[in-house]
């Protein structure tokens, strides 16, 4: 969900981080829905993806949102994203479009948040020659063919993703997801929430395909974009089969982020190249980019993003395994996942039909 905020506590002991994951336990009363989707920009004259800059490019459709109360997000002197309200707009590595909604009580809300929020980008875009395309993976474009977003962390990353698989470089610059965010109420509600979620995400994945079509042609995949998935750095990406042992909670996703290789970490506004290194020895002051430099709970929280498996838990969970798709599906993904995790008793009935497959994943 978007509006995080930030907390620049510095870390003293790996205690804090699982109390950090633990806050977001809350009563039911006090969950929310939060829906993020991505699209494609691209010319509606040529078909051409969109370039940063420009009088027809995503810098413009930024300053054009604007006009609707957003409030703009800048690195440097580039516009990189809008906020309003507890929702943020944001750039993927390739251009790809994204709300991240903000947390809201029910599904019509979150449903008429992606209409709004279509709606305006529909407005700005008519008057831009600007189209956008709700697919799970670029259908035309080649790689080189695809623009760079001015981001720091992106520059890291791109240059670090050929070192851990093969298509790590196509998922972040030729994919686009959609995915809800939900909450739990203690941390056994958490683990209850995260199996099942893990365990069905593979069905979402083939309910949502929506990525047939690579550089003009098909591909061979209902959803290439989850086939991109399988050779993307492996230390961060997939299935997390420990989630399913006894005894998990907070503490053991603790030690699984602690042990995914660094990327960067945010110093005066500037990313810092940590790629490959340790959030341990960060936690020890012995990070070779800073000696002596410890951790916030800021920069946990910024590795905690750059971990990507099929469920994601932050301080609420990440329904991550569905392609991008059009408007009415941007609406049905949060329904699906509501429907199962919000409900006790299909919660209860899908962990029923899947505890006996867990050890298949």
């Amino acid at each position: 969900m978007a509006g995080s905020e930030q907390n620049d506590t510095p870390i003293d002991d790996r205690r804090q981080l699982i109390d950090y994951l633990a806050s977001g336990c809350k009563p039911k009363s006090a969950w929310r829905i939060g829906t993020e989707h991505e699209k494609f920009g691209f010319r509606l004259s040529n078909h051409n993806p969109l370039p940063y800059d420009g009088p027809n490019g995503i810098r413009a459709m930024l300053e054009g949102l604007r006009q609707f109360g957003w409030q703009p997000i800048m690195e440097g002197e580039n516009i990189i994203g809008l906020s309003q309200d507890g929702a943020s707009i944001t750039l993927e590595p390739g251009g790809q479009f994204e709300l991240s909604g903000a947390p809201l009580e029910t599904l019509h809300a979150t449903c008429a948040e992606v209409n709004t929020h279509l709606a305006q980008v529909k407005q700005v875009a008519s008057e831009l020659d600007i189209g956008f395309l709700g697919l799970g993976f670029s259908p035309l474009w080649t790689r080189a063919e695809t623009p760079v977003m001015p981001k720091g962390r992106y520059e890291i990353m791109t240059r670090y993703m050929p070192k851990r698989g093969t298509l790590g470089l196509d998922m972040m610059y030729r994919s686009c997801t959609v995915q809800v965010n939900l909450d739990f109420a203690s941390e056994a509600d958490m683990a209850r929430k995260f199996r099942v979620g893990l365990a069905l995400q593979p069905i979402a994945t083939a309910l949502f395909a929506n990525s047939p079509f690579t550089e003009g042609k098909p591909n061979g995949y209902l959803s290439f974009r989850s086939h991109v998935w399988t050779d993307t750095d492996p230390d961060r990406s997939g299935m997390l089969p420990f989630v399913f042992e006894d005894g998990f909670g907070f503490e053991r996703y603790v030690d699984y982020a602690l042990d995914v290789p660094m990327y960067f970490i945010r110093r005066d506004g500037t990313y810092l190249n940590c790629a490959g290194m340790s959030f341990r020895d960060f936690m020890d002051g012995k990070l070779p980019a800073r000696p002596g430099d410890r951790p916030t709970i800021d920069d946990f929280m910024d590795h905690l993003s750059t971990i990507f498996p099929e469920v994601r838990l932050k301080t609420f969970l990440e329904m991550r395994g569905a392609d991008a798709g059009p408007w009415d599906r941007l609406c049905a993904l949060p329904a699906f996942w509501v429907g199962i995790l919000y409900d006790n008793h299909a919660l209860d009935g899908a962990w029923e039909l899947v505890k006996g497959r867990s050890s298949e994943f």
